[in-house]
């Protein structure tokens, strides 16, 4: 049955009180701030859909007071789930905080159960509820506005043709291998079938890879005829596949099942794979960066290059961010594919008047959203300070509107948003996702944007104090 905290234990407080035990002010801060009913009540509804009657029937479960308390930590320290359950159960300061007092904390992987129920729409939620919770702290007032874009990894290693394929082969080969132990006496009428690949795979790509390493012209046609060979195992194994595939569809356990669903899954990708490489390699054919998949356990990763010198290609998602005064990011998207930014200067003028309720006083980008419709378009909404710097060519005039006190002074301010992004990255894990799948990157980004949240309202309030 679903909890929704511990009752206080006096014992653990006069212990805490004995030994002089406070939270550090900004800690105390954020305690303060996770005490708000609608904040417990969004991380409740997600936790109630665990089982049917979880509300009502069954052993008592962790309370949710601890686990949103337990999710806040890790993120906030950037700790793992390992970390966070030896961390916690090591401090004293740390039990408090979370509510658990001299009760046992949750195992950590109770704590990624609990967390795989919360969606990604509540914590879409849970941002804006924090950011009013900061305007009524008067931590911000929402008169600026300034937004961004930066990309979060996946976690996934860098691409290439034969790496992925090489993946294919070793994941379809010892899902194969399983299928035979579990078939039994049906495996023996399928013969070669079950046949693992993943030796000779591994040979002939690590010859590619040496070769392809090499600039000689010699070393890269060496490189492409061993390529015939990769494929040539990858499709074998795509055929052993096809033809297992059918016996375990009509086995009736569930061992048998997940198998068959483990071959259903990554089989299409694996042909995407091979199907690129063909066009790739041997017509040296320039394959779209839609068309391409770039990772078999995280096929959802985009292709992004934005032109930066020290990272011209990268593999994850576009997250736009959206940060007012006081520090706080009011907003965030994860964004499909790499849109232009010019196009995410409406979404982010929008999403701050239903936040606040008015435009902001100022508001500001790099100058890949500049547009004179862009401009015209914060003016119509009430922007009094429209800071969009004009690339290439500037006219006298263009000119002399940039050098003006209040625009210069404005890209000062602007400035700090790569401070913000940087913070964000080194601190609360918004540099790479370590979930799995689109949901689980959404979610991840949420949680990093909140933990950053939560640390500014609770300096700045702490710091009044």
């Amino acid at each position: 049955m679903l909890r929704d905290k511990y009752e206080a234990d006096k014992v653990f407080l006069d212990i805490s009180e004995l030994l002089a035990l406070d939270l550090d002010p900004v800690l105390a801060q954020i305690d303060t701030l996770l005490d708000d009913d609608e904040l417990f009540q969004l991380i409740r509804a997600d936790l109630a859909k665990r089982y049917p009657r979880t509300t009502r029937t069954g052993r008592n479960s962790t309370p949710v007071e601890v686990i949103l308390r337990l999710l806040a930590v890790k993120r906030l320290y950037h700790f793992s789930y390992e970390d966070t359950e030896r961390q916690v159960s090591d401090s004293l300061v740390l039990r408090r905080f979370c509510r658990v007092y001299l009760e046992p904390v949750p195992d950590d992987t109770s704590l990624i159960r609990w967390a795989g129920l919360i969606q990604p729409a509540t914590l879409e939620r849970f941002n804006p509820r924090v950011t009013a919770l900061a305007t009524a702290l008067k931590v911000t007032r929402g008169r600026k506005l300034r937004t961004d874009g930066t990309v979060v990894e996946s976690n996934i290693h860098a691409p290439s043709d034969s790496s992925l394929l090489v993946d294919g082969v070793r994941v379809l080969g010892r899902t194969l291998t399983r299928a035979k132990a579990v078939l039994g006496e049906a495996a023996a009428e399928l013969g070669e079938a079950f046949r693992n690949r993943i030796r000779s795979a591994r040979r002939t790509a690590r010859q590619i890879g040496e070769h392809v390493s090499r600039r000689r012209a010699a070393a890269q046609a060496t490189a492409k005829k061993a390529y015939p060979r990769l494929v040539q195992t990858a499709q074998a194994t795509i055929t052993q596949v096809a033809q297992v595939l059918p016996a375990l569809q009509a086995h009736a356990t569930l061992e048998a099942q997940a198998l068959a669903a483990t071959l259903e899954t990554f089989g299409p990708r694996v042909e995407q794979v091979i199907e690129q490489t063909v066009r790739r390699v041997f017509p040296e054919e320039q394959v779209p960066a839609p068309e391409k998949i770039v990772s078999l356990f995280e096929p959802h990763t985009d292709i992004l290059c934005r032109g930066k010198a020290q990272r011209p290609v990268e593999y994850g998602h576009k997250v736009w961010l959206d940060e007012v005064d006081g520090g706080l990011i009011s907003a965030y998207r994860v964004l499909a594919g790499n849109p232009p930014d010019a196009t995410q200067w409406a979404p982010s003028l929008a999403g701050h008047i239903a936040q606040f309720g008015q435009a902001p006083q100022q508001a500001s980008a790099d100058r890949g959203l500049y547009s004179p419709a862009n401009e015209d378009l914060a003016e119509q909404l009430g922007v009094v300070r429209v800071i969009l710097p004009k690339p290439g060519y500037k006219t006298p005039e263009r000119q002399q509107h940039e050098k003006q006190p209040w625009f210069r002074r404005g890209r000062k301010w602007h400035a700090g948003v790569e401070g913000r992004i940087s913070v964000g990255k080194r601190a609360h894990g918004l540099r790479r996702c370590l979930d799995h799948g689109p949901r689980g990157f959404d979610k991840w980004v949420g949680w990093g944007v909140i933990a950053g949240n939560l640390a500014v309202i609770g300096r700045t309030v702490a710091a009044r104090s």
